[in-house]
């Protein structure tokens, strides 16, 4: 597996960014986007809070989600190594009552959120056409990606209306241009994208900035996943998949997790202050249309 990411930098960077309350949804693995968006964020001195499913395994999920033991080893980490305050919190982002079980805990162990990072995803019952696909697994799709968003923000948003704050949804650049064979994902990257726009215009008058970040191709288990996939169906290799994604990349290379956390993290900070109801593509130049 070719691997062109660069190093992960830690050092502060957004001095506003500090002692502030973070959750990030879908952080509870150190191979995912999340991960390394709420490691961003705690190296520049903020309070994080890792989510996750926890011991809430979804059986249909092909691509491995954040245990309770490795949130636990991640929120350790983040308390050692960069002095904040970390908290684990395990809840299923299409479950209404689980997501008020886990503000229940926010608000108990850090009284208000200042920041909040919609950030879990997966794709089910791919590759096919719409012709083809599964019912339910095209439903729990857009559910994960887009209704998930609208829960989470919505359960988060008492927490946030007192001081403002900033809120990040995840996105995709496959809710701008579809990709093959995974339209449930990409209809709900872009229904990400058009509630992003909707809430920051609702809530500018609470002092609330909402943006959206739209990856490209960053290797990750799910970006791993997807080239072993296309590797089966067209009888060739994840290697050569690699290779052929990365000719439509001027760049020329898959992106990195931290290379998405920097964007957030900038969204999320004072230096994006005039910036809201914005869809930023992170493709390597695959995308440069807004």
């Amino acid at each position: 597996m070719l691997f062109y990411g660069l190093k992960y930098k830690r050092f502060s960077m957004y001095l506003d960014l500090k002692n502030k309350t973070v959750l990030v949804t879908g952080s509870g693995k150190r191979s995912g986007i999340g991960y390394a968006i709420a490691r961003k964020f705690a190296d520049n001195g903020s309070n994080v809070i890792i989510s996750d499913l926890g011991d809430l395994v979804d059986k249909d999920n092909p691509i491995k989600t954040g245990t309770s033991g490795e949130m636990n080893e991640i929120v350790q980490e983040f308390s050692q190594e960069c002095g904040i305050k970390a908290h684990a919190v395990a809840f299923d982002v299409t479950d209404n009552l689980s997501i008020q079980a886990a503000v229940s805990s926010i608000k108990e162990e850090f009284g208000d959120l200042q920041v909040l990072v919609n950030n879990a995803g997966a794709s089910f019952g791919v590759p096919n056409t719409v012709e083809n696909y599964d019912e339910g697994a095209w439903m729990k799709t857009i559910d994960v990606n887009l209704h998930s968003v609208f829960r989470v923000s919505r359960a988060i948003l008492p927490l946030m209306t007192g001081s403002g704050g900033t809120i990040v949804n995840v996105a995709s650049r496959a809710g701008k241009v579809p990709p093959l064979f995974n339209g449930a994902y990409a209809v709900a990257k872009s229904g990400v994208i058009m509630l992003t726009k909707v809430m920051a215009k609702e809530l500018a008058g609470n002092n609330i900035r909402v943006n959206a970040v739209c990856p490209g191709q960053i290797m990750t288990d799910l970006e791993s996943w997807r080239f072993d996939l296309e590797a089966n169906f067209l009888g060739t290799s994840a290697k050569h998949q690699e290779e052929e994604m990365c000719k439509t990349i001027p760049l020329n290379r898959i992106g990195a997790p931290a290379e998405v956390a920097k964007l957030v993290a900038y969204l999320a900070s004072d230096e994006a202050s005039y910036i809201t109801g914005q869809a930023m593509n992170v493709t390597g130049g695959q995308l440069m249309e807004l």
